[in-house]
């Protein structure tokens, strides 16, 4: 993430905006809400685990946010007013997926077992393109941005973080990765310093005892990029060359591999090496054709399927894996199957021969 000093407005360039937009002038909102767009979008991805809900979210906090704009008044920062929206628009948003019987993810870093893990609920998780995180730039005065919030948008955290109920899960996010003080927090939700501290105390308990159990875990440990790209390198070149054990060399003893929201899983380099011998295409790993991109602040591939058995057909969007890494080996692959993820990440739908 940026340094907050970098295309940061004044608060003189603020006021005039707020003024005009208060008076009703649109393209004065525009202007005051554009630079926070996308860290609003990633905040509300953080809380909701989807785009498309991230997507739905930030449209209804700019809504509100004008709709209720005469309420401001600049004494309070208008960032943390209006993360106070985007957050329980997000909280009312859980509701609803709540009320309609929707699964959360439970166990996505469930501790490791031996082979194909069945029966765990479906998770519903998204992929965030590097490409959108590059646009994230603070764009007023507001708490300097903590490690957590540099660490935030992994998948595993972001994960994890889909393991607590929704007021923990804005709690921890808007102190612990945005930096807001435990004053302002308990302003934003409504409730007293002693009720987020306490549910802080929870929620922090919480995990560190899922982290202990192997629960949950740091999906990816950030390596030199030139090694990433190496190592990425190395196992499109085996999947292109349809040599499953030169992609188990990559992969660490304990390596898991997910399909979200699928609840198979494979664990271990035999269980995995199965998996691509068997499964993929019937194991016809020929059909697919693999190109490197990013996601969550970690290396990724976007894997495209050939759409016909014939050898000069074209490959069609297929999935986004995810690959965490750890001590020079992918330990963690999580494979998104949703083609139309790619246009986010601006990848063609189609590759030619």
């Amino acid at each position: 993430m940026s340094d907050t000093t970098v295309a940061a407005p004044s608060r003189q360039i603020e006021i005039p905006h707020l003024i005009a937009a208060q008076a009703g002038d649109e393209s004065a909102f525009r202007a005051l809400t554009q630079p926070l767009q996308r860290e609003l979008h990633v905040h509300c991805y953080r809380m909701l685990g989807s785009l498309a809900d991230a997507d739905d979210a930030l449209q209804e906090t700019l809504l509100r946010a004008w709709k209720q704009l005469d309420r401001f008044e600049p004494r309070a920062p208008f960032r943390a007013w209006i993360y106070r929206i985007a957050t329980n628009v997000c909280l009312t948003l859980l509701a609803q997926r709540s009320r309609r019987g929707e699964v959360l993810p439970t166990d996505y870093l469930a501790a490791r077992v031996e082979g194909l893990q069945q029966g765990a609920e479906p998770m519903y998780l998204d992929p965030y393109p590097d490409r959108l995180l590059d646009e994230l730039v603070p764009a007023v005065p507001g708490p300097e941005p903590t490690a957590e919030e540099h660490e935030g948008v992994e998948l595993a955290f972001v994960a994890a973080v889909q393991l607590r109920p929704p007021r923990q899960r804005a709690a921890l996010l808007l102190r612990d990765v945005l930096g807001y003080t435990t004053a302002e927090v308990a302003g934003m939700l409504e409730t007293s310093v002693v009720g987020i501290n306490s549910v802080l105390q929870r929620a922090r308990a919480t995990l560190e005892r899922e982290r202990i159990a192997g629960r949950v875990s740091r999906g990816h440990a950030p390596a030199a990029a030139e090694f990433e790209q190496a190592l990425v390198r190395r196992l499109i070149e085996a999947w292109h060359a349809v040599d499953v054990p030169a992609i188990v060399s990559v992969l660490t003893e304990d390596a898991l591999l997910t399909m979200p929201p699928l609840p198979d899983r494979y664990v271990g380099r035999e269980a995995i090496g199965i998996f691509f011998a068997t499964v993929p295409a019937g194991g016809r790993l020929d059909r697919f054709r693999l190109i490197p991109t990013r996601a969550n602040r970690q290396p990724a591939v976007a894997v495209y399927l050939r759409s016909r058995e014939s050898t000069d057909a074209d490959f069609l969007a297929w999935a986004v894996i995810l690959l965490g890494i750890r001590a020079g080996e992918v330990y963690e692959i999580a494979t998104f199957q949703s083609p139309q993820l790619f246009a986010r990440f601006n990848l063609p739908q189609r590759l030619s021969q």
